[in-house]
């Protein structure tokens, strides 16, 4: 199961106003989400890249029936659970808490805060949606209070299909979340110029 692995950047937690948790796909690393942290307008922020298991945080699409990505998601998810932990420790209140991933990371941040529903900073996926085969409501409690949440994706994409980042968008969106989707044609698999550049307008301005 995934361990406490962290890579800290930017400001110390207990000297930060904010946090970031950034967190790397399938296949990466929490130093391969260096360059991105580096493009996003983070002064002054914590930011906190943590390191699935064997580069990967669970083993099979995430439109796979939920127990086939088990135990590896729960594990997850409570590594999650863990850092936004130390960051309220810090003195950081969740809406200074940001969580950000992509692709794979991206699916976990979005599944993590609609779990765990409540006022963030702000929620960004690179690439991603919610998880299952199917989307279970009953597991999403709470509501954002207008916590801004990102969803960017290609049109096509060989992963996530863009029907599930806007099922995913409307469910965050009855869950009072101020939604963003941004549907690129043929961007692929990828974080793009014009995605980063969104996100520094609408979360880090």
């Amino acid at each position: 199961m995934h361990h406490k692995n962290i890579l800290y950047r930017g400001k110390r937690l207990k000297e930060a106003d904010k946090a970031l948790i950034l967190i790397h796909g399938r296949g990466g690393t929490a130093e391969s989400m260096l360059p991105l942290s580096v493009q996003l307008n983070l002064e002054g922020f914590a930011i906190l890249l943590p390191q699935a298991e064997r580069n990967t945080w669970y083993p099979f699409s995430f439109l796979m029936p939920v127990e086939k990505n088990e135990p590896w998601l729960s594990s997850a998810l409570s590594l999650i659970a863990d850092i936004e932990h130390d960051v309220m420790q810090a003195g950081i209140p969740p809406e200074h808490l940001y969580i950000a991933g992509f692709s794979q990371g991206a699916c976990l941040s979005l599944e993590f805060a609609a779990r765990n529903a409540k006022k963030f900073g702000g929620v960004i996926a690179f690439t991603g949606g919610l998880i299952g085969d199917r989307i279970e409501e009953s597991n999403y409690m709470g509501g954002f209070e207008q916590s801004p949440v990102f969803i960017g994706t290609s049109d096509p994409d060989p992963h996530v299909p863009v029907s599930r980042a806007s099922e995913s968008e409307k469910i965050l969106k009855n869950m009072q979340a101020m939604t963003h989707l941004h549907v690129y044609r043929n961007m692929g698999h990828v974080i793009s110029k014009e995605e980063i550049d969104t996100v520094n307008r609408l979360f880090f301005s």
